[in-house]
């Protein structure tokens, strides 16, 4: 089976209409692009979703088993939305058996998706939609006011402008334009990590995500905030250490702080996990494969942050030498539970891609 796979990297669909992907069939395409139609017509991406639509009837009118499916990914464009797309297309995968896939694109930005489908199918070719307009939209002036109104294009350049009006103007106006500097680049330092990273957008994620755990009476907003509060503890308990270690050297104190911290945090992890599991095991009927990876992942990376805080420990001569054994074993044992959940994960990638191939074989 051949399926056409449009892509809506920024989520407009759910942004603006309020269609959560992904989108699987014709009639369910046609509905959501004329959801989006109606709430933004300029929006490329309506046109993007019908061009798939009659890739899929021209495909059917020349005798081919296909089907046309729509994934969304996120308002911030990077690895989180390519993150949702690729789960996605796993979960379509599952439900439609397909070998073979055709990309509709409506631009260069969500044919970066382009791997993301070739790591899981055969792609066969990608379509590129152009919008035509009229010579009398082309403006520039018509276009930079159409871009200013996108609000990710407001929050990307105008907002960190009108933070720095709005801080210096306060500063100078309350005579210390010094200490305003001094806050501005605090604020814009812990801007630019949120926006590089996703943080907020993955903190928004998780309360919608309680949210609906605490309507459906879900098991997983209980784990989730027994995760949070082992996280306290772990801060509260590496400041107890921290307060316990005032006479060392100031990076000695820190790395307690952190080591003694770590196992809390360990714990919280793993406990999120269980809880994200437990969540897909009644919502899918089965237990997750990702679990193991995810697990595996989570002790390696503590493991080899013990490692290292030894390390740091042992070049400054306050790790005994009759611990250099252990050393030496936690970044290795940290190590290979690293790669082995990158195996793990690589390992469940190929049986993946050949469920479909032996269904059809069989």
């Amino acid at each position: 089976m051949r399926l056409v796979v449009c892509v809506d990297r920024d989520d407009d669909l759910g942004r603006k209409a309020g269609v959560a992907g992904p989108v699987v069939g014709r009639a369910e395409a046609v509905e959501a692009a004329t959801k989006l139609a109606v709430v933004d017509p300029e929006d490329s991406d309506t046109n993007a979703i019908f061009a798939a639509v009659s890739l899929l009837d021209e495909l059917r009118g020349a005798g081919e088993d296909c089907e046309v499916c729509v994934l969304t990914g996120s308002p911030k464009v990077g690895v989180l939305s390519d993150r949702r797309v690729a789960d996605q297309f796993d979960q379509v995968l599952e439900r439609v058996r397909a070998t073979s896939a055709h990309l509709v694109s409506d631009g260069a930005e969500d044919e970066y998706l382009f791997p993301i489908l070739a790591s899981r199918v055969r792609v066969d070719g990608v379509r590129r939609v152009y919008v035509r307009q009229s010579a009398s939209l082309e403006s520039t002036y018509y276009t930079l006011v159409r871009a200013l109104k996108d609000p990710k294009l407001r929050a990307k350049t105008v907002l960190p402008f009108a933070l720095v009006l709005l801080i210096l103007g306060i500063a100078a106006a309350g005579g210390v334009l010094l200490w305003g500097v001094i806050g501005l680049s605090i604020l814009l330092g812990i801007y630019l990590i949120f926006w590089t990273f996703d943080i907020d957008e993955a903190i928004i994620d998780s309360l919608r995500s309680a949210s609906t755990d605490i309507r459906q009476g879900s098991a997983a907003f209980g784990f989730g905030l027994f995760s949070l509060a082992l996280v306290g503890v772990g801060f509260l308990e590496g400041y107890n250490s921290y307060s316990a270690h005032l006479a060392s050297a100031p990076l000695i104190r820190v790395l307690f702080f952190i080591e003694t911290g770590l196992i809390w945090w360990i714990t919280g992890a793993l406990v999120w996990e269980v809880g994200r599991a437990v969540r897909r095991t009644f919502s899918r009927g089965r237990f997750p494969r990702t679990f193991a990876v995810a697990a595996t992942s989570i002790l390696g990376t503590g493991v080899l942050s013990y490692g290292i805080l030894d390390l740091v420990r042992y070049l400054e001569n306050t790790l005994p030498n009759s611990d250099l054994p252990l050393l030496v074993g936690l970044l290795g044992v940290g190590l290979g539970l690293i790669l082995a959940a990158g195996g793990l994960q690589q390992y469940w990638k190929v049986v993946a891609r050949r469920a479909p191939a032996d269904s059809i074989g069989g």
